[in-house]
């Protein structure tokens, strides 16, 4: 080799290193989910390609319960609080911050090994997996490859005490020359771009672009990724342009009154009249309704209907007080059903269930409608429906099926419901005359904590609370999105006591296999009953397999033997074929079993469930998007 190609070869060698010295971050992308088998270096970590080894970085960090607070969220990322106080504008350390509020962190960031980083401890919480760690602890500040990195001959336990690496990074000399002095390690969360993130920290987006290796034509960022922003000044509240939230839309104004110039006084005494004529003909109709329900009730005298897939324990009780029910409750609540629920006629069901023609039929004594345009359920039933209508009538929650009217003919109730497409959850997770249907990892994560939410709010947002006492997948529905409805509400029961304050019963009514067994051997009755019913609910979820057909011993081998990861195999539902996160599946696993406990006070409170089920459909988004590109 000549003397020239040797020194051609050797500048080259130079401008690359020299190239590589200068470069500046590259972006992760989807990668922060392959816990084992990753390709990008970038998951441990930014390098440390920075003009100095060490430098003052900053983090943002939204708050979430329990870091809600300057001083938890302090405590949680190692920072200082008094630095936070000034940074942030908020001189009160402990008060609750309004959730997802964006906080700044000050942080030291140096050189550990190849990668900047921010190290903090960190004492692992029952339930927690390295990927709910990063993702949903730490908000994607660190990777489930980072942390596994850091503590290699660690098992992850609660109550171990770990290593953290926040990722954090100090200006190139590139940005260095360009004024940069500080880079910002940003959280990009759902729905966000390159453009809005760099115009709400107020640095120009073509900045943001270059440092962290994107383009113009490849700008896409993920949630629970960092984007690094580079900045000349420290930030601060004042200078982080927090978009406001959307708008909610104004109130439909009242239809305007419109009066005739020359005869307006003349009218005004007609529209008395037929206001009038109208609230007249309004009590007719419901008093014949009322009249009509005595009377069939006093000629007839029927048992409570009980669902054909529900078990009575124990023989039902004086029927006398269950059978006045309904004309009670239509008498007192006359005014509220008329304010909240249309009544129909039977002649406007008949036409939009083509006379209840079979060809409209769901299932049983349930009937696809066309009213107005729209599909409707309509559920005729007979026997006290008192509760159902009484506690739907009251309720407007966007998980908990929607009552919006009424009829009554000839002995019958027909109820309105909204229309699910979709139908009934049960459907979908069993095998039915040899028609499978399929639902995936994220469908089934979102439907439980679909459920964990409505019947969260039953407990303690309505007025009164009250316990559904038949939580199963038959009575969960599903619309064209696949979000789920709770319905049947037929021995739903008021909870006005405190949670885990019991009222006894001597009507023992369920479903085998979902009643708790403090309900079902003395009868005692709590919200306690239905975060049973939702831990059996979930085993169905995520097997696929009717309780009946469930071995408990796979369950239990699952969460306490050393070879759990390898049973979970032959717990999960053969149709995701292995497609779930295994680690999240745990995970829920978990969750089960906290459910099922045979002590009541040993089950968590269904606010608990939606906050464990929201953690995991936080850690599964992500981890859907890297299975995307696999």
């Amino acid at each position: 080799m000549s003397c020239l190609s040797l020194i051609s070869l050797l500048y080259i060698f130079l401008i690359s290193c020299s190239s590589l010295i200068n470069a500046q971050q590259p972006y992760i992308r989807k990668a922060t989910t392959r816990c084992k088998n990753y390709t990008l270096d970038s998951v441990l970590g930014y390098s440390c390609n920075g003009i100095s080894q060490s430098c003052q970085a900053y983090l943002t960090f939204r708050s979430q319960p329990p870091h809600n607070t300057l001083s938890s969220i302090s405590a949680l990322l190692g920072a200082d609080p008094s630095q936070l106080s000034r940074l942030n504008s908020l001189p009160d350390q402990n008060q609750t911050l309004q959730t997802n509020r964006m906080v700044i962190v000050p942080v030291n960031c140096s050189c550990s090994g190849v990668y900047y980083q921010a190290n903090i401890s960190y004492v692992i919480e029952d339930g927690d997996t390295y990927l709910l760690t990063a993702n949903n602890t730490f908000q994607g500040l660190s990777t489930c490859q980072a942390i596994r990195a850091e503590n290699p001959a660690k098992n992850f336990y609660a109550g171990t005490r770990i290593n953290v690496p926040l990722r954090c990074a100090c200006p190139t000399k590139n940005q260095s020359d360009v004024g940069v002095r500080y880079l910002l390690s940003y959280l990009v969360t759902t729905g966000q771009s390159v453009s809005v993130v760099s115009a709400q920290v107020g640095v120009d987006t073509g900045s943001t672009l270059e440092a962290n290796g994107l383009s113009e034509e490849d700008f896409t960022i993920y949630p629970f990724t960092t984007l690094l922003i580079p900045l000349q000044n420290p930030p601060s509240n004042q200078s982080m342009k927090v978009p406001p939230p959307p708008p909610r839309p104004p109130p439909r104004p009242p239809p305007p009154l419109v009066r005739s110039s020359n005869n307006s006084s003349s009218k005004e005494w007609i529209y008395v009249a037929v206001g009038a004529l109208g609230g007249f003909s309004l009590a007719v109709v419901l008093g014949a309704i009322v009249f009509c329900l005595f009377f069939h009730k006093k000629k007839k005298k029927s048992d409570p209907i009980v669902d054909s897939e529900v078990f009575e324990a124990h023989e039902t009780p004086n029927k006398t007080k269950v059978e006045e029910k309904p004309e009670e409750f239509f008498l007192e609540g006359i005014h509220s059903i008329a304010q909240n629920l249309k009544v129909y006629t039977f002649e406007e069901l008949q036409s939009s269930t083509d006379n209840f023609s079979p060809s409209c039929c769901i299932k049983g004594s349930i009937y696809r409608g066309t009213i107005n345009g729209d599909f409707a359920a309509i559920k005729k039933m007979n026997g006290d429906v008192s509760n159902e209508i009484n506690l739907l009538s009251k309720i407007n929650h966007f998980n908990v099926i929607r009552l919006s009217g009424v009829c009554f003919n000839d002995g019958n109730w027909y109820l309105v419901y909204e229309y699910a497409v979709n139908g009934s959850l049960d459907d979908w997770l069993y095998y039915k005359n040899g028609d499978q249907k399929f639902l995936n990892w994220i469908q089934r994560i979102r439907i439980a904590l679909d459920v964990a939410t409505g019947i969260n709010y039953l407990h303690s947002y309505a007025s009164p609370p009250y316990v559904h006492k038949d939580l199963k997948s038959s009575n969960v529905l599903l619309d064209g999105d696949f979000r789920a409805k709770i319905t049947n509400f037929n021995l739903a029961r008021s909870a006005d006591g405190k949670e885990g304050e019991f009222v006894l019963t001597k009507h023992i009514v369920g479903t085998k296999g979902h009643m708790a067994p403090e309900y079902l051997e003395n009868g005692l009755v709590s919200p306690k009953l239905d975060v049973y019913a939702f831990g059996v609910l979930l085993m169905e979820i995520l097997s696929g397999k009717e309780i009946n057909l469930l071995d408990a011993g796979v369950l239990f081998s699952v969460i306490h033997e050393d070879d759990g990861r390898e049973n979970l195999k032959n717990f999960m539902d053969p149709c995701l074929q292995g497609n779930y996160p295994v680690e999240l599946a745990i995970f829920v696993v978990r969750v089960i079993d906290s459910c099922i406990k045979k002590d009541p006070s040993d089950r968590p409170g269904m606010e608990e469930n939606v906050q464990a089920m929201s953690r995991t459909l936080a850690a599964s988004l992500p981890w859907e998007l890297s299975n995307s590109i696999s």
